[in-house]
Formats: C-alpha cells, sequence, structure tokens
C-alpha cells in the first residue's frame, strides 16, 4: 500500500471578528463541495491542525493530489460565518516543522 503525502498550509483569515474553529472549516468544506463536489472534498482529506486566534493563522493539513483542488476552493472563499472574508495562503510545506519555521 503507498503512503499518502500530506501538505501543511498555514492561512491567515482576514475577516470582521473571530470565527471559531469550526466556522472556519465550514467555510472551507462548503467551497470546495461547491467547485467539486462531495467526491472532490473526500478526496482532499482536509484537517485543522493548529489554531492562532491573536493572529487569526489557522493550519490545516491536506492530501498532495489534492493541493490544487483546495487552493483553487481557498480563492473563492468569501465569507466566514455569514461575514466578509478572505484568506491567505502564507506558507506550504511538507512537514509540521518546516512549516512553523517558515511562518514564524
Amino acid at each position: 500500500m503507498k503512503r499518502v503525502k500530506r501538505r501543511y498550509l498555514a492561512l491567515q483569515l482576514e475577516s470582521e471578528g473571530l470565527p471559531s474553529e469550526r466556522e472556519f472549516m465550514d467555510s472551507i468544506w462548503a467551497s470546495v463541495t461547491r467547485l467539486y463536489g462531495e467526491v472532490g472534498a473526500s478526496l482532499t482529506g482536509l484537517s485543522l491542525i493548529n489554531f492562532d486566534g491573536e493572529r487569526k493563522i489557522y493550519v490545516v493539513r491536506t492530501s498532495l493530489v489534492s493541493f490544487p483542488m483546495l487552493r483553487a476552493s481557498l480563492a473563492a472563499v468569501t465569507s466566514v460565518a455569514s461575514k466578509g472574508a478572505s484568506m491567505h495562503i502564507l506558507a506550504v510545506s511538507g512537514t509540521l516543522k518546516a512549516l512553523y519555521t517558515n511562518v514564524g
């Protein structure tokens, strides 16, 4: 059986207020589902790893093969928790250690 390669993304959220972790992930899932359907969303293997509420930085994990799909879906996010929002990718890495080194 082949090992699943993963990518970790550090995402900066720009929005009014601070949404909960659940609201943040729901907005990403909704965007992926809108663009690629439920089958495409299931291929992402998306999960939230860490959250820094003070700087509004979220770390998520996805599979390498679905990384381009997730990237497009993040660009399509326009609201989080019924408030206008946008997401920016700060860093992408294959390991958490390297990701945290790049983000600081």
